[in-house]
């Protein structure tokens, strides 16, 4: 399994995640946790991470999960043909909605279990990996599931690890950097296993390797 998980867009050594890379086959953004911005606005945020990794070198274009509702099959074969996933962040419940009515959950722990692909992102992006989102809705509204999806969100995370991610730490010039000290202070205080980044940082996975960066 190949990780790539950062507090804050591409982090410090964004030269961790194209280390990862084994095939010079093109990525995809997922970007559904901002699916709540007005069209032009997420549009650009697209265009914006799609520009980021070529700057790095990388060939991205977006998959979009609301074009995927209920078909595991598409997304599958959609990502057969990439060497990375790119995960934007926003709102964790947001994404994860998207990700379990486009049946990405299977699919994308296959391909993890394979390792044919790299997963990367961060935020949410990185968030939603956890067993469980409890404690993130002290940062992302879960009433925006419900107002795009009419179903109300799942706090499930899809249990790729068995911690979760909390993002923005130590990071006073970010705006949810108090909030989330919040969320690390009660998982401290209920026993719940994280690893806190603070922005700049990534946690990088290979295999049986792991370091923050």
């Amino acid at each position: 399994m190949r990780l790539y998980l950062s507090s804050f867009r591409l982090g410090d050594h964004p030269e961790y995640f194209v280390s990862l890379l084994r095939t010079t086959a093109p990525g995809v953004v997922v970007a559904n946790a901002v699916d709540g911005a007005p069209e032009e606005a997420r549009a650009s945020m697209v265009a914006a991470e799609i520009m980021a990794l070529a700057d790095l070198g990388l060939e991205a274009r977006e998959l979009d999960l609301r074009d995927h509702v209920g078909r595991p099959d598409a997304v599958r074969a959609a990502l057969a043909e990439v060497g990375f996933v790119w995960v934007r962040g926003g709102n964790t419940f947001v994404l994860r909605e998207a990700m379990r009515r486009a049946r990405l959950e299977g699919v994308l722990r296959e391909a993890l279990a394979k390792d044919a692909l790299v997963y990367a992102g961060y935020s949410a992006g990185a968030c939603v990996l956890a067993p469980s989102l409890r404690g993130l809705e002290r940062c992302d509204p879960v009433a925006e599931v419900e107002q795009l999806s009419a179903t109300p969100a799942t706090f499930d995370g899809l249990g790729v690890l068995n911690y979760a991610i909390v993002p923005h730490l130590a990071t006073p010039s970010h705006p949810e950097c108090a909030v989330l000290t919040g969320v690390a202070e009660r998982y401290d205080a209920e026993g719940i296993a994280y690893l806190g980044l603070r922005d700049g940082q990534a946690l990088v996975v290979d295999g049986e390797h792991r370091c923050v960066v």
